[in-house]
């Protein structure tokens, strides 16, 4: 595999993603600094394929990334590998309005071929590749310039094990025949709706402290001027204020700005800065939530009872069972509180729909309906159908070892 030079010239780019264009795959990732800044700050991108490689550099002086950018959110032949590559999206998005399509993630793929919840990239390459990676300049400042070799090669290597790994991980789905089932995650991993940035929703994040329509308008309110002040500034939002201050403005309104002082996790100069003006404002304008944008209410005590949380449990041991006896991620197949729904009563789960219902989905509404049941033999657990058991010809769907108790 060629690596090329640090990439610094639009010329250089514009060759290297013409080249690119004319592959089945792309990996990508990127480096960037969030700490400090409301976007995160891109700070270095990687791009290759089996044949070549090269990081690029967004801050170098006259560097257009429109070519890079034209090959990641427009051309459809093009396959993009990511791993864990939401906030590498993300930050595509954040500079286009567009996210890559098609879309390949292999933390995800991991998921449908392995136990592995959530993979990291050093894993990964040692699992497929017997390689270790250098971490030494994983928590690099890669603002800084000039960058060293060591930081460009550790960068670099991101793509090129990843072009090494992503052949192999598609082999072994086109073998289990289990594609099929990631093509919902890999979509919604693309979905530009997951990286916009609505001031209308952003109070969402904010754990509500209360369903009062008034002090929910005013949550709604404060979140978004707080989006506002933060974009306009470039700083982190939690440099605005911090959510649970947030949250008690909304539930503890000031009746003047001088108030502003007493409040915990606000600066006393907001008592008579522009800030602090603009606060006020936005608190007294606030209107009451709408009754469409208002929370459902929550369940009072357990939603389930005991006989039900007992249910919930049985469906998280049919869950373990059933991922270790095809070698899947649990948390591909279901998640817990779907599971504590279907015991519930709930039946309208995606767990209940297309392939999670075949492999997974189509027991656990047997087991909550009475008809499948655990059994113990020979040390192993058991899941039979309730019928079988009754005639003496019991079907195991699947098993785990009990270990033997200590003498």
């Amino acid at each position: 595999m060629k690596i090329h030079p640090l990439i610094t010239k639009t010329a250089d780019l514009a060759a290297l993603c013409d080249r690119l264009a004319k592959h089945d795959f792309v990996c990508v990732d990127t480096e960037f600094m969030r700490e400090n800044t409301y976007y995160p700050l891109l700070c270095l991108v990687q791009v290759g394929n089996e044949e070549e490689a090269a990081a690029i550099d967004p801050l170098a002086d006259g560097l257009d990334l429109a070519p890079l950018l034209e090959l990641l959110t427009d051309n459809e032949d093009v396959l993009k590998i990511f791993h864990a590559g939401g906030q590498d999206v993300e930050i595509i998005y954040n500079l286009t309005a567009r996210t890559p399509h098609p879309i390949f993630d292999t933390q995800i793929a991991m998921m449908a071929i392995s136990q592995s919840e959530q993979i990291g990239y050093a894993n990964l390459v040692e699992a497929w590749l017997n390689k270790t990676i250098d971490k030494g300049a994983r928590f690099t400042d890669w603002s800084r310039r000039p960058l060293t070799d060591r930081q460009i090669e550790y960068a670099i290597g991101d793509v090129t094990y990843l072009a090494q790994i992503f052949p192999k991980i598609l082999k072994k789905l086109i073998k289990t025949g289990r594609g099929a089932w990631l093509d919902a995650e890999m979509e919604k991993l693309a979905d530009p709706a997951n990286y916009a940035n609505d001031l209308d929703t952003a109070w969402h994040r904010i754990r509500a402290p209360a369903r009062n329509a008034q002090v929910l308008g005013r949550l709604k309110a404060i979140a978004a001027w707080r989006e506002t002040e933060a974009q306009n500034k470039d700083i982190p939002r939690g440099r605005i204020m911090r959510d649970e201050t947030l949250a008690d403005l909304a539930s503890h309104p000031p009746k003047s700005q001088a108030d502003l002082a007493k409040v915990r996790g606000l600066s006393q100069a907001w008592k008579d800065n522009d800030i602090g003006k603009r606060l006020m404002k936005v608190i007294s304008r606030a209107e009451p939530l709408s009754n469409e944008e208002m929370p459902e209410k929550p369940k009072r005590g357990a939603p389930l009872g005991k006989e039900g949380a007992l249910v919930a449990d049985l469906l998280k041991l049919l869950l373990k069972i059933r991922s270790r006896e095809i070698d899947v991620a649990s948390r591909l197949l279901t998640r817990s509180d779907e599971l504590e729904a279907l015991a519930a009563g709930v039946r309208k789960l995606p767990v209940l729909d297309g392939w999670r219902y075949e492999v997974f989905g189509k027991d656990a509404l047997e087991l909550v309906e009475g008809k499948l049941a655990f059994a113990v033999e020979k040390g192993r657990l058991k899941m039979t159908h309730i019928d079988d058991v009754k005639s003496g010809d019991a079907t195991v769907h699947g098993e785990i070892a009990v270990e033997p108790a200590a003498e």
